[in-house]
Formats: structure tokens, C-alpha cells, sequence
């Protein structure tokens, strides 16, 4: 019981800070066309590795999605690392399960849009 506890008080911390910090300055750039290097990384690692089409994408959906996700991922990575008490298992645990949790979720986020059709397609 207090692992969920752990995960839903972590999840809504790391998604309201993401918010605060990412979601909203990246929806005042997109609003006012400003190009600059400080896209969101999660969206760059999706439109590189996934070919995502960011002309049938809302922008704004896509970085709600980020953040959702994101959150998610590091409350698992947070709720896995307190099943240990040594300090160096805790690190190497989350480290690594962060990772792995990283690309196996935007890979899910890949294959969302793939079946909705979001995808460039390449000859």
C-alpha cells in the first residue's frame, strides 16, 4: 500500500513540475512561432528516431502525451528503487530501469501514432 501511495504522490509532483517547467514555456514558443533550439527532447527523439509527422500532429497533444508519459516512467523508476535499502542498488536500479522504461513507453507512444497514421512516410 505504500508503494502506491509513493507512486501516485510521486506521479502527480513529476507531472505538475514537468508542466510548470516544460509543457507550459514550450506551448508560449509554439504559440508565438518561435524557432529555437529548446524544443522538448522527448518530441526531437520522436519526430528523429520515429519519423513523426509534426504537420498532422497537435503540438500541444503531443508534449500533454510527453508529459504523461514522462511522469509516468519516473514514478516506476522511483517506486522500483524503494523495494532495496543499499544506496548503490537503489542508484543502479533506477538508473538502468529508467532506461529501459524510457524507450519501451515512447515506443508505445510510436506505435499510437503509427495506427493513427502520424508517420512519414519514407520511400
Amino acid at each position: 500500500m505504500e508503494e502506491l501511495v509513493l507512486f501516485g504522490l510521486t506521479y502527480l509532483f513529476v507531472f505538475i513540475i514537468y508542466q510548470i517547467f516544460i509543457v507550459g514555456p514550450a506551448k508560449k514558443r509554439k504559440k508565438k512561432n518561435i524557432k529555437t533550439d529548446k524544443e522538448v527532447f522527448e518530441v526531437r527523439y520522436l519526430t528523429v528516431k520515429y519519423k513523426l509527422d509534426l504537420d498532422k500532429i497537435s503540438y500541444n497533444q503531443l508534449i500533454q502525451i510527453c508529459a504523461l508519459v514522462s511522469s509516468f516512467d519516473i514514478s516506476i523508476a522511483v517506486t522500483i528503487m524503494t523495494f532495496t535499502k543499499n544506496f548503490i542498488l537503489e542508484m543502479l536500479l533506477g538508473f538502468g530501469s529508467i532506461f529501459i522504461l524510457i524507450f519501451i513507453s515512447y515506443h508505445m507512444v510510436y506505435l499510437f501514432y503509427k495506427k493513427k497514421g502520424m508517420i512519414k512516410n519514407e520511400l
